[in-house]
């Protein structure tokens, strides 16, 4: 009922729906909705005009801070965005094309596709890549899906150091299926290593890993894929794309499947979306990759063209033998990504990649010289690193916020016995005098 006493239904109507539905009254309805969740009232006013609307928006909005400082990341980056990206991809040949069926009105968008998949090869120097997935956590899954299949096996090794929001979809995929999922213990911020080549043996599928992990942590898992590979398992590895400009790549590790999120490609925060999960494997497993594939072909004149040459999914194969129920990708999203490294080039990536380590460095030794703070654990890092505060991290992320700082990731939910532990990110966004602020906040906080 509105705030004018205008409803579309009479009570009579309204009675009859909710008898359909086995609702004993409206409160029925929502009763699934948690508690503060749900809406305060359905007294709603009356209907603005476009203009109304507006301006009431942007009063809420101007509510909001705008002067706060993020030092958030876990799996969503606040990166730079070359407005060559936009202008690219806001094209409406791009950005209202739909699924390209039929290839002979869909070069452009085929060919976008297959550059994108030869630039996830070279960024991560695997051998074949997919043409995106919906993001890196269901990326994690497909995955160990593939995993499975691949070596015919029921067992799979997760590296309790992978970001645990995708640690949780693997468990939700695998939730319904006969397969066993054995979750490693961190130690000290990495990788346990006696623990993950004990787990090592003859009904292990893949073992999978994250590099930089959740921690920020930077590890080399040359030895674990060469391990993995002796007992016939595979090595699954999520990356954090940026990373590559500096950090060694899966493929050169030996890893047969990497993955991650291509969100801090060319693509804002907005609030953890949309994104973009990419994929590339050893040339020998590229069968199995889930999604699709597109591929370089010549017509009947000899002219070079794009089509789709796998797409093993339910919709266009037989059920039993597709490869992921996934039913579409990010092609809008993925093509920002290789706007946002063709921009860059092979030399801009690994500017920006340096970029981001040298401030996350510099906000490590100034935040470490708080008193009472120390960094987790002495392992290279990228553009995250883990700190333990002599008071509980979330309530000094709460105290922090009133003074402008998003200053990280407290790590209490995710792991036992962190319950003083934060997660803080720099990427190149970050200014110095940002950081000293950070680190001057922090201390008043903790002192003052």
């Amino acid at each position: 009922m509105s705030r004018s006493g205008y409803s579309p239904h009479t009570p009579a109507e309204i009675r009859e729906m909710l008898d359909v539905i086995g609702a004993g009254n409206i409160a029925d309805l929502f009763a699934t909705i948690p508690p503060g969740l749900g809406a305060g009232s359905f007294d709603l006013p009356e209907g603005m005009s476009e203009f109304e609307m507006l301006d009431r928006m942007e009063a809420l909005a101007a509510r909001d801070r705008r002067d706060m400082v993020s030092f958030i990341g876990g799996g969503c980056y606040e990166h730079l965005i070359p407005a060559v990206v936009d202008h690219l991809a806001g094209r409406a040949e791009f950005s209202t094309a739909y699924t390209p069926y039929q290839p002979e009105c869909s070069q452009g968008t085929l060919q976008a596709l297959y550059e994108y998949q030869t630039a996830i090869c070279r960024l991560t120097g695997m051998e074949a890549s997919n043409a995106s997935l919906y993001d890196g956590g269901t990326a994690l899954a497909e995955a160990a899906l593939m995993a499975l299949r691949i070596t015919g096996r029921k067992k799979l090794v997760v590296d309790g150091s992978v970001n645990p929001f995708w640690r949780r979809i693997v468990r939700t995929y695998l939730a319904s299926l006969d397969a066993e999922l054995v979750e490693i213990a961190p130690a000290h911020g990495v990788l346990d290593r006696d623990a993950a080549f004990a787990c090592l043996d003859d009904r292990v599928a893949g073992v999978m890993v994250q590099n930089p992990n959740f921690f920020g942590s930077i590890e080399d898992f040359s030895d674990l894929a060469s391990a993995a590979r002796r007992h016939g398992a595979l090595l699954v590895s999520a990356v954090y794309p940026v990373s590559l400009g500096l950090v060694k790549s899966p493929g050169s590790m030996g890893a047969d499947i990497a993955l991650g999120d291509g969100q801090c490609l060319g693509n804002p925060a907005a609030f953890g979306g949309p994104s973009f999960g990419f994929m590339a494997v050893r040339k020998e497993h590229i069968r199995n990759l889930p999604g699709r594939i597109v591929g370089e072909t010549v017509d009947r004149e000899g002219k070079r063209g794009f089509v789709l040459t796998l797409q093993a999914r339910e919709q266009h194969i037989r059920r039993q033998r597709a490869t992921s129920n996934i039913c579409s990708n990010q092609s809008l999203c993925a093509l920002r990504g290789l706007v946002f490294l063709a921009a860059l080039g092979k030399d801009g990536v690994a500017e920006l990649a340096g970029l981001n380590r040298d401030k996350a460095e510099y906000a490590k030794g100034v935040l470490a010289a708080v008193r009472g703070v120390e960094v987790m654990n002495n392992a290279p890092t990228f553009n995250e690193f883990t700190l333990r505060l002599p008071m509980e991290a979330d309530a000094a992320v709460e105290r922090l916020l009133g003074k402008g700082m998003a200053a990280g990731m407290p790590l209490a939910r995710h792991y036992a016995g962190m319950e003083n532990c934060i997660v803080v990110t720099v990427t190149e966004k970050r200014s110095r005098r940002q950081i000293d602020r950070l680190a001057a906040a922090l201390e008043e906080i903790l002192w003052s």
